[in-house]
């Protein structure tokens, strides 16, 4: 147990010093290994078994369907539509960076490529239109929370490779909280809007015009109904439903659209290459710093830890709550996914809450921290990609903290909301 917490300590040593986050996971592995006198072969041994999952299949073609719509100029069509449909509302262009946010995270699953692909076209309208470009940016980031929640979802995949649970039913249970994020976002953007009088649109959009901007987005409006329907139908699994966008959105592209060619595609599997690596070399050094953990029953004794201080399941999931909190703001949600859901999920469902909410609260929780400081990987992002100082974009960003926060709130209380849709399917 002692070599176990000291493992996790000299992670957090090297993390804070700057160390990146495979190393710093590594690291403290390999010295324990070695420490312990157990055959380096068990290092190979345990990467090559986390990699044996079949949903993590996945998450690499869900970030390859991301990019091909990126690159494609679908991401524009999907924008415009929304543009049509709700630049009439308060707030105009802001609502529309919300709504186009929940259309997208149908195929993209994934924040980060809401925010490159989506929010690039977004931003530069919302400017183009008079909004502050700080502005902006924060709708941007807090919109794109929507795309690990609504499926097809990287995040919630994870989880379920871990836990071993239906990712099925995980994905569908994100269904009614994005619902329910988009509400949020949507009523706190015309509050704002109202008082700072921000631009809309000068009028609604007539039957003619709405259809105008429908024909050409239809196609990728009915990806998510494809993937969603085929999931629950039976049809296909979660993973298997990955590879049947990649083909939908290729048809759509190169027959539909006719925009997609060769190069596109190179452009976007080169893409899919480098995100993946990124993700899966965490996914496999975490494995074994897990594996590392299990032995030294650091997971028993923090389920004796979480028994000593409430039986209440309310009461636990206020501390799931802060924990993957905190951690959201310092790390990755793979990350802290790989690290921390293997600790603390067994306590928690053994107190008697469903792995399904459990899942779902994890999730937003990191989600949030993508946009929380000091290390929320979408601040950066939207940084880097305006010119907005972090405390420029992190002004803007304050008045979005509460709905996405009462919306976490709502999924705590009312497991039910959560639930409702995989009970179905049980």
């Amino acid at each position: 147990m002692d070599l176990g917490i000291a493992v996790v300590v000299a992670f957090f040593v090297l993390f804070v010093l700057g160390f990146p986050v495979v190393f710093a996971i590594l690291i403290p592995s390999i010295v324990y290994i070695a420490w312990e006198g157990i055959p380096l072969a068990t290092i190979a041994q345990r990467v090559l078994y986390s990699m044996d999952s079949f949903p993590l299949v996945a998450v690499p073609v869900f970030i390859f369907v991301g990019n091909l719509m990126n690159s494609s100029g679908i991401t524009e069509k999907l924008f415009h539509f929304a543009d049509v449909l709700v630049g009439r509302l308060y707030g105009g262009l802001a609502q529309v960076n919300i709504v186009a946010s929940l259309i997208f995270s149908g195929v993209s699953g994934a924040a980060l490529a809401d925010v490159g692909g989506l929010g690039r076209i977004e931003i530069k309208a919302m400017k183009d239109r008079g909004f502050s470009l700080p502005f902006a940016a924060a709708v941007t980031g807090a919109s794109a929370i929507v795309g690990p929640i609504f499926p097809p979802s990287i995040p919630l995949i994870i989880y379920a490779s871990i836990t071993s649970i239906s990712a099925l039913q995980l994905l569908v249970a994100g269904i009614i909280p994005a619902l329910i994020c988009v509400a949020m976002l949507m009523i706190a953007t015309a509050i704002i809007a109202v008082k700072s009088e921000l631009p809309r649109a000068a009028s609604w959009p007539t039957a003619r015009s709405l259809w105008d901007a429908f024909w050409p987005a239809a196609p990728a409006l009915f990806a998510p109904v494809v993937l969603v329907g085929g999931m629950l139908s039976g049809s296909f699994t979660p993973t298997e439903a990955s590879a049947i966008c990649v083909l939908y959105v290729i048809f759509v592209g190169v027959f539909y659209y006719r925009d997609m060619n060769w190069g596109f595609i190179r452009d976007a599997a080169i893409a899919t290459v480098r995100g993946t690596a990124a993700i899966l070399i965490i996914v496999a050094a975490a494995a074994m710093f897990g594996w590392i953990l299990a032995v030294e029953q650091v997971p028993q004794e923090f389920a004796a830890w979480f028994r000593d201080i409430s039986t209440n399941p309310l009461v636990l999931l206020v501390i799931v709550n802060a924990i993957f909190f905190i951690a959201g703001m310092f790390v990755d949600s793979t990350t802290a996914t790989l690290l921390l859901v293997p600790i603390v999920a067994p306590p928690i469902v053994a107190a008697g809450i469903d792995p399904i909410h459990l899942g779902i609260i994890v999730v937003f929780n990191l989600m949030i921290g993508t946009i929380t400081p000091p290390f929320g990987l979408s601040l950066f992002l939207l940084s880097s990609m305006t010119g907005v100082t972090m405390v420029q974009l992190l002004r803007a960003m304050l008045p979005f903290y509460p709905p996405l926060l009462l919306t976490l709130a709502i999924l705590t209380l009312f497991p039910a909301l959560v639930l409702y849709i995989p009970q179905m399917l049980r």
